[in-house]
């Protein structure tokens, strides 16, 4: 295994869990990842959200790549992130069609605009009116049907794309049922981009079926497979799984990161205990039960602590 090509493993953007404390907590603790994502900035009636604008801040930010993500459905909405970007000191940008939120989607964001090739083209289009930034793209097979990345392939071909990143599902399906390698394989085979794969990631097995079928992809990302397992890009590019008691002592170390931070910057238990418990959605899934259930009914920073405590002994 050491001795195998190991391709770059990036670390997919979520909203809610994978702010600027969470990556840079994990860089410190687990590592092996080649590049981190924000989750997309938007425009809004009256700007933006401050929590966007925190989390591209260059301070608040140590990892040692960052790419901001950008949503957006018309070229006006994009120049305003790209420019904000660009103020911030970002010189790369990735462009979100892949979203399946039917609040963005039936706006045209997201896997909502992937029908829409001349919406699509005019997005890309507005990227030639930045030459000094990089720009990528990572995109769902379509909103309805795996036919609709196929249709935009050739446009997607025509810019100077960094790369490409492709979820194995249509939109329709947000996060559900089966990803869909024979539609993803299709793409792959015309697409003249770097193609980076996306969907339903969680072990070291998946990321060898994947590279076995797909050989000359250039990059995995992984998303809820990271939320759970954390060390899972340190574990592939080592060639070795964690034992438990590294495992538990490495989330142990990440956890107090997280917490400490969050103890500083958040109002109030309320506060604090909600935003604690959101990193327990998916992290250690074959945790005790009961220690997960004592952390998910928690409503004191006490009893949060003792749940947590109860779960990572040995």
């Amino acid at each position: 295994m050491q001795d195998e090509k190991k391709v770059p493993i990036h670390f997919a953007p979520l909203q809610g869990f994978t702010d600027a404390p969470y990556r840079n907590a994990h860089e410190t603790v687990f590592g092996g990842i080649d590049t981190y994502y924000t989750p997309f900035v938007r425009v809004e009636k009256d700007g933006f959200r401050n929590r966007e604008l925190r989390d591209i801040e260059s301070e608040n930010n140590t990892v040692h790549h960052i790419i901001p993500q950008l949503i957006a459905a018309t070229p006006d909405e994009m120049r305003k992130v790209i420019e904000l970007f660009q103020k911030k000191g970002h010189t790369e940008a990735d462009i979100n069609l892949g979203c399946p939120f039917p609040m963005l989607v039936k706006r045209h964001k997201g896997s909502g605009i992937l029908p829409y090739p001349e919406e699509v083209a005019a997005l890309l289009q507005c990227t030639e009116e930045f030459p000094e930034m990089q720009f990528s793209v990572k995109m769902r097979l379509g909103w309805e049907n795996p036919e609709e990345c196929l249709a935009l392939l050739p446009l997607l071909n025509k810019y100077p794309l960094k790369q490409i990143t492709l979820h194995a599902r249509v939109g329709k399906q947000q996060y559900k049922g089966e990803t869909n390698w024979d539609a993803f394989e299709a793409f792959y085979r015309e697409c003249k981009h770097p193609l980076i794969y996306n969907g339903d990631i969680s072990t070291l097995e998946d990321i060898n079926r994947l590279m076995t079928r797909f050989p000359n992809l250039s990059g995995i990302m992984i998303g809820r497979g990271l939320l759970a397992n954390p060390a899972l890009a340190y574990e592939y590019l080592q060639g070795v799984a964690l034992s438990r008691e590294e495992m538990l002592g490495k989330v142990k170390a990440f956890h107090n990161l997280l917490l400490n931070y969050y103890e500083a910057h958040l109002q109030g238990n309320d506060q604090l205990v909600t935003k604690m418990k959101t990193i327990w959605e998916y992290l250690l899934p074959d945790m005790d039960k009961k220690a997960k259930k004592k952390i998910h009914k928690s409503t004191k920073i006490e009893a949060y602590r003792a749940g947590v405590s109860e779960g990572l002994k040995l």
